[in-house]
């Protein structure tokens, strides 16, 4: 999908502001509500924008050590293997990839003994042939995407 201008300042906003009503973007934008919500409406509908949900914390939930863990898994059974990982709630990621291993998971733990709980119940499913784990040690780029959208703008502009 094309990004223009108005829809970078947009999605910046969003992000930025993600709790203020349609009618004070619109407001802050220089631009008519039904401009407003049109364009909301397409990124949506687009796939640009996928939720509104707020973003958590899983260490302020109690879950403050964060590993990512490969998996590999026996030939034919990655599906099955991912539609496993679905029911392990400390598992808030998973991804096909290529390299080592089939599946990259980010876990989230209680502390190490219970991450090795969880990995002991990934190394059980069915067509997991085996794990390797790395434990983030502290977050250096947190999760963002206004750089990102900030590049596009700057992109859509020339």
């Amino acid at each position: 999908m094309a990004v223009d201008e108005l829809d970078t300042r947009v999605l910046r906003l969003l992000l930025e502001q993600p709790r203020t009503s349609v009618r004070e973007y619109a407001r802050i934008l220089g631009v008519a509500r039904g401009t407003l919500q049109a364009r909301l409406d397409r990124m949506e509908r687009e796939g640009v924008i996928t939720g509104t949900a707020p973003a958590l914390s899983p260490a302020a939930l109690g879950h403050p050590v964060l590993a990512f863990v490969h998996i590999e898994v026996t030939q034919g059974h990655l599906d099955e293997v991912g539609d496993a990982l679905a029911g392990v709630p400390e598992i808030v990621e998973a991804f096909s990839i290529t390299g080592g291993g089939d599946l990259l998971t980010r876990v989230v733990a209680r502390d190490n003994a219970h991450l090795e709980d969880v990995i002991q119940k990934l190394i059980s499913l069915p067509g997991v042939v085996r794990t390797r784990t790395e434990v983030a040690l502290r977050e250096r780029v947190p999760h963002r995407l206004l750089p990102l959208v900030e590049s596009i703008g700057r992109t859509a502009r020339k």
